[in-house]
């Protein structure tokens, strides 16, 4: 059973988040971070969304099985062993993985199970992946090159 099991809204299939990746991706809700500016407001609740357990994960995972590469999960760190669980779980079914952060390191202990991490707060001076000048970077995890390139289009 999955240690402490927070709350996430429901699944959705994204494009953009990770390069060459169709994600399913999880918003865990009840971020400690609050960010100034911050586009998923709606996230700080912890009484929305639905618990998700182990059983839960592994059904929607199967799912979509072969319809998606990667697991994303939007936060989720500070359940760090409810998220090393899910974590593991995807590889184990095959998925690469990935976690957007508003932190700018994350533990070895989350690491290990990662394919990608994206860190740093949003700052509305310097923005998101997209600007060339953004503080965030979304970074391969076993090669450890910066992918945050791939954001930038024809600036």
């Amino acid at each position: 059973m999955l240690c402490r099991q927070p709350r996430c809204f429901k699944p959705q299939v994204v494009f953009q988040e990770v390069p060459d990746e169709i994600s399913l991706a999880f918003t865990v809700l009840g971020c400690p971070l609050r960010c100034e500016g911050c586009h998923s407001q709606d996230s700080w609740d912890t009484e929305q969304g639905e618990v998700l357990s182990k059983e839960k994960l592994q059904e929607y995972l199967e799912r979509y099985q072969g319809m998606v590469t990667c697991v994303l999960f939007f936060g989720g760190e500070w359940h760090s062993s409810w998220l090393c669980e899910c974590l593991e779980i995807a590889r184990e079914m095959g998925f690469k993985t990935c976690l957007y952060t508003g932190k700018e390191k994350i533990t070895k202990r989350i690491t290990q199970y990662l394919t990608f991490l994206k860190t740093g707060p949003w700052l509305k001076d310097k923005g998101g992946l997209a600007n060339k000048n953004t503080n965030q970077k979304l970074i391969h995890m076993e090669s450890g090159n910066l992918l945050s390139y791939r954001f930038w289009g024809d600036q």
